[in-house]
């Protein structure tokens, strides 16, 4: 129990540098204003003609840090500060998010299982708390809490399996990203340097949550195992 503990500690505190971090180097990078002049929507909309896609939006959405691909109404989501400023932060998240619109129009493997899992995950993640936390109370009074819980740990190890698959889409992303930003010459040295580092700050909060994930999931097997 204590060793779980201090390795959650420890993972929470990583999250929060990382987390911390990423917003610094948003904020830093959001000072390196582009040569060109072209705005987040309009390095996404180059981006995605250039990839030869022509059905996919280019839209503003409310928030910080809420830009997604949505592979269903093929809309490429930008918060309102990186959709309207023309800076190397702005680039590098427009170009990130129609990263995925490629891997969508070219049937990348990694996505499609990722979009696959969705609809159970989502039915998972709600459930699978309440499952184990179900399972632990039963134990102490009845043999079938073990089964509970163990049903509990197939619904949490789904979400934990897809938080590992997340992880090869977002850097296939940035990687697509940062290729084309470099092959059409859309940034300097300086901006695409900025670019890059924030996107590699991005995709190192995906890590920290999978491996938090894994870490939890192997405590509650622990828990199941030395009960069982």
């Amino acid at each position: 129990m204590i060793g779980y503990y201090i390795i959650a500690g420890l993972i929470f505190i990583v999250s929060l540098y990382v987390s911390n971090k990423l917003k610094s180097k948003f904020k830093t990078y959001s000072k390196v204003y582009l040569q060109n002049g072209m705005s987040g929507k309009e390095i996404a909309e180059k981006m995605l003609h250039d990839n030869g896609i022509f059905d996919v939006k280019v839209i503003s959405t409310p928030g910080m840090l809420t830009d997604h691909y949505n592979p269903q109404k093929k809309t490429v989501n930008l918060s309102e500060s990186v959709y309207s400023q023309r800076n190397a932060a702005s680039a590098a998240v427009a170009a990130h998010e129609c990263g995925h619109a490629v891997q969508h129009a070219r049937a990348y493997g990694w996505l499609q299982m990722r979009s696959q899992l969705v609809p159970v995950v989502s039915v998972a993640s709600r459930f699978s708390q309440w499952v184990i936390l179900g399972g632990l109370v039963l134990m102490a009074s009845t043999a079938f809490g073990s089964t509970i819980l163990l049903v509990g740990i197939f619904l949490y190890a789904m979400g934990t399996l897809f938080s590992f698959i997340t992880l090869p889409v977002e850097y296939d992303a940035s990687k697509r990203a940062l290729v084309w930003l470099e092959t059409e010459n859309m940034l300097s040295p300086q901006e695409h340097d900025a670019a890059e580092d924030s996107l590699k700050w991005a995709a190192r909060t995906y890590v920290v949550a999978a491996v938090g994930s894994l870490a939890t999931l192997m405590y509650f097997v622990s828990i199941y195992l030395g009960r069982d």
